[in-house]
């Protein structure tokens, strides 16, 4: 890609490895953030989640490799003997990602699975069944035990956050209300009325009086301006953030200081 991409909704019913290019990618979970560059990888667990895509000096360019829980399952069969049974007994991630560090290995890996389009479509899949062979047997000997309990947490942890878990998580953040929602593998009209159940008010007001209280402990205790923050706790203007400001508290953010 040539441009950047912001808070791009993504839904994954697979598991992928993230091989970036070129380029930064964010990735804004329900319960975590995280940025790489072109030095690192991840591994991306199937569920929901934003993504903001940042070009680097020419482009952003990503290689996505996909693989089921169906691989998974496969491979610890196949291989689960090698490695020390008690690492499975250990306390399983709840993370949605697993961060890799490029090196030679890895990127000669990335290369080779470069070279494999435009073969003869049954070869090529054989192939990749091998390479994602290859390149877990790989992380599990970098690893160790780490990969191992995370890649056992991918089949027994559903990865479910309760829904005031997201919410909180997610309050002081630049995210709206449809964005939060997502997060929740809701839609907006379902997140809407299960939220009024929970907090017995919308989530516009809620979240709007919690934020807009946040940035008045920051601006009393001078440790940011107004121009500083309106974008962290999600409004698109000064403006508009001043106004909401204004209209809650009974003066404008750039007076605090003079109440």
């Amino acid at each position: 890609m040539y441009k950047h991409v912001s808070k791009n909704k993504i839904n994954l019913n697979k598991n992928v490895f993230s091989f970036l290019l070129d380029g930064q990618k964010n990735i804004h979970f329900s319960n975590d953030i995280v940025s790489i560059d072109d030095t690192q990888s991840l591994l991306l667990a199937s569920g929901n989640f934003l993504t903001t895509e940042i070009i680097g000096a020419n482009s952003y360019s990503c290689l996505l490799f996909f693989f089921s829980q169906k691989n998974i399952n496969n491979f610890l069969l196949k291989y689960g003997h090698l490695f020390n049974p008690n690492d499975f007994n250990k306390a399983a991630t709840s993370s949605p990602y697993f961060l890799i560090e490029k090196d030679n290995f890895i990127m000669h890996f990335i290369n080779s699975i470069q070279q494999i389009h435009g073969l003869n479509q049954t070869i090529s899949q054989k192939i990749l069944e091998l390479k994602f062979e290859e390149i877990m047997l790989y992380l599990a000997d970098k690893y160790g035990q780490f990969f191992f309990v995370y890649l056992h947490s991918l089949l027994i942890n559903e990865r479910e956050l309760s829904f005031k878990m997201v919410i909180e998580k997610n309050l002081y953040t630049s995210l709206n209300i449809d964005e939060v929602a997502f997060l929740c593998n809701m839609s907006l009209s379902t997140f809407k009325r299960k939220f009024i159940q929970v907090y017995q008010e919308s989530p516009g007001k809620w979240f709007q009086l919690k934020r807009l209280n946040k940035a008045k402990k920051l601006l009393l205790n001078n440790e940011a301006t107004p121009s500083e923050i309106y974008m962290d706790f999600g409004y698109d203007s000064l403006s508009n953030f001043s106004t909401a400001f204004k209209n809650e508290f009974g003066y404008s953010p750039k007076n605090i200081m003079k109440t």
